[in-house]
C-alpha cells in the first residue's frame, strides 16, 4: 500500500510542480509585491509598507469609480443575461426542426475573441453615424445621433450588452442541456390537470433549472467582473469608463506601480471570490448526497 501511494505521488509530482510554478508561486509573489512600495519610475524605492497599498487603493476616487462601473455592469449583466439565457435555451429546446442549425449560430458570438466583439460593437454604437444611429435615423425614430459611447451611463449599458452577447451562448447551451434532461411526462401530467404553459414553466421547468442557473450566474458574474477587452476596444483607458481590470492594468503598466497594482489585483480576487463562494454555497444546498 505504501509503495502504491509513493508511486502515485511520483506520478503526480510533475503536475504539482507545474501548478505550483504557474499558479501558487505567482499568487504568493504578487501578495509580496502588494506589501511593498514598488514603483519602477523610482528605482530606489522598494521598501516594506505593509497594508498601506490596500488603504491607498480603497481610498482612491478612481478605484471607487471603477468599482461602481463594475457593479453597474454586473447588475445589468446578471438581470438581462439571466433572462436572455433562459429565453434562448427554451427557444433552442422547442426548435426541433432547426435546433442544430440555431445552436451552431448561437455559438458564434461565444467563439469570437472579446476584443473582436468590442471592435465590432464599436462600429455599431459609434457616437456619430454608427450602424445603430443610422438605422434609428432612417426609421425616423431619432433626429440626431445618440452619443452611446461618450455618455457614461449609456457606455456602461453598451458594455453590458456586449458581455451578454458574448456570454449568453454558453449559458444558453447549459440551460438547453438541463432542459433536455427534464422528462416530458412532468409537463404532460401537469397539462392534463389543467395547467397552462406559463404555470408549467414557473412550477416545473424553472425549479428544475436551478442547478444550471447557478452555473450561469457564476459565468455571468465572472465575465462582468473581469471585463477588459471590450472597454479597451470602445474607449481605451479613460478613467471615467474604466472597470476594475482596466484600472489595475493602468496602475501596473501605465504608471509602473507594481505595489498598488498588486494590491488592486488581490482586492479584485477577493471580491470575485466572495461572490463565487455564496453562489457555490447556495448551489450545494439543494444537492443531496
Amino acid at each position: 500500500m505504501r509503495n502504491k501511494n509513493l508511486w502515485a505521488a511520483i506520478l503526480l509530482l510533475p503536475c504539482i510542480l507545474i501548478i505550483g510554478g504557474t499558479v501558487f508561486l505567482p499568487i504568493i509573489t504578487t501578495f509580496g509585491y502588494s506589501l511593498r512600495d514598488m514603483n519602477l519610475t523610482e528605482v530606489t524605492t522598494n521598501k516594506f509598507v505593509g497594508f498601506e497599498n490596500y488603504r491607498k487603493v480603497l481610498t482612491n476616487p478612481d478605484f471607487r469609480d471603477a468599482l461602481m462601473n463594475n457593479l453597474t455592469v454586473l447588475v445589468l449583466v446578471i438581470v438581462l443575461g439571466l433572462i436572455t439565457s433562459v429565453f434562448v435555451g427554451v427557444v433552442l429546446n422547442n426548435s426541433s426542426r432547426f435546433g442544430s442549425l440555431l445552436t451552431a449560430i448561437v455559438i458564434i458570438p461565444w467563439a469570437l475573441p472579446p476584443l473582436v466583439n468590442g471592435i465590432m460593437w464599436k462600429f455599431i454604437f459609434f457616437p456619430g453615424y454608427g450602424l445603430l444611429n443610422k438605422l434609428l435615423m432612417d426609421a425616423h425614430l431619432i433626429n440626431t445621433p445618440i452619443s452611446w459611447i461618450t455618455s457614461r451611463s449609456l457606455f456602461l449599458f453598451v458594455v453590458a450588452i456586449i458581455i451578454i452577447w458574448r456570454t449568453v451562448p454558453f449559458c444558453a447551451i447549459l440551460i438547453l442541456a438541463n432542459l433536455k434532461n427534464i422528462p416530458d411526462t412532468y409537463a404532460e401530467s401537469f397539462e392534463l390537470e389543467g395547467g397552462s404553459r406559463w404555470q408549467i414553466f414557473t412550477k416545473i421547468t424553472l425549479p428544475l433549472l436551478i442547478p444550471s442557473l447557478g452555473v450561469v450566474l457564476i459565468n455571468l458574474t465572472t465575465s462582468a467582473m473581469n471585463v477588459f477587452d471590450e472597454i479597451i476596444a470602445l474607449s481605451g483607458y479613460q478613467s471615467d469608463n474604466a472597470s476594475l481590470m482596466v484600472y489595475n492594468y493602468s496602475t501596473i503598466f501605465n504608471f509602473l506601480d507594481f505595489g498598488m497594482g498588486s494590491a488592486t489585483a488581490y482586492i479584485i480576487m477577493l471580491l470575485v471570490g466572495i461572490v463565487g463562494y455564496f453562489y457555490v454555497k447556495n448551489m450545494t444546498k439543494n444537492i443531496k448526497v
